[in-house]
């Protein structure tokens, strides 16, 4: 097993779950397209925790480009190091995946917080409240009383959207971080990618440079 192709793929992976966390946290911002609304402060605190922007998504980035790194074309090499640089490189990358877990717990943590609490709105009495603060996320399951929120229009649904899409990827991101702390670990220990044939295509090759050809 390649263990530095299985940490590219991760890698690569979570470069697109990052970016998708980040658009699914602006998009937060901006209730049906209003700018309005934050600039007015009517939003939920969730909104304001950046959990797909940085625990998402910058403290994604990190762990993956050094995945991708770890990997390159004749998937024995790791920066012209020796074997034991190799080991030592997809050890470290164990390190890369605890931020990458940190991150994307974090997003998950604030996404289901956001989904708990609700959003903020303006309801009936005129007054802006988390309108479904007490219903401990039970509004989810009802989707009669989100006509209780009257402003912004489609709040609701606005959030429950993107609060999911970011409980989502940053689950899967958590996931992924921590099969790459297995790959790392085992990449370190057993070694780090050659395989079988390759070893033996590089013993031919050395062994054809001090074999006399035939006369």
């Amino acid at each position: 097993m390649c263990y530095g192709k299985c940490a590219r793929c991760i890698g690569q992976s979570l470069v697109g779950l990052a970016i998708l966390c980040i658009v699914a946290n602006i998009l937060l911002y901006f209730p049906n397209g209003e700018t309005k609304y934050a600039s007015e402060d009517h939003l939920s605190k969730f909104v304001w925790f950046f959990s797909g922007i940085i625990g998402g998504g910058l403290l994604i980035f990190l762990p993956a480009f050094v995945f991708i790194g770890l990997e390159q074309e004749d998937c024995c090499g790791c920066c012209g190091h020796d074997n034991c640089g190799k080991r030592c490189a997809m050890l470290s990358s164990v390190l890369a995946s605890l931020i990458g877990i940190a991150g994307s717990g974090y997003c998950v943590i604030v996404a289901a917080l956001g989904l708990a609490a609700g959003p903020l709105c303006l309801d009936s009495s005129n007054q802006w409240n988390y309108t479904f603060l007490d219903t401990e996320g039970q509004y989810l399951l009802d989707t009669s009383t989100w006509s209780h929120c009257i402003e912004p229009r489609h709040v609701v649904e606005w959030n429950v959207s993107l609060f999911s899409i970011l409980l989502a990827l940053g689950g899967i991101e958590f996931i992924l971080c921590l099969i790459q702390v297995i790959n790392g670990m085992l990449g370190g220990i057993c070694g780090y990618c050659c395989t079988h044939h390759q070893l033996l295509a590089q013993s031919g090759r050395t062994d054809s440079r001090f074999s006399k050809p035939n006369e």
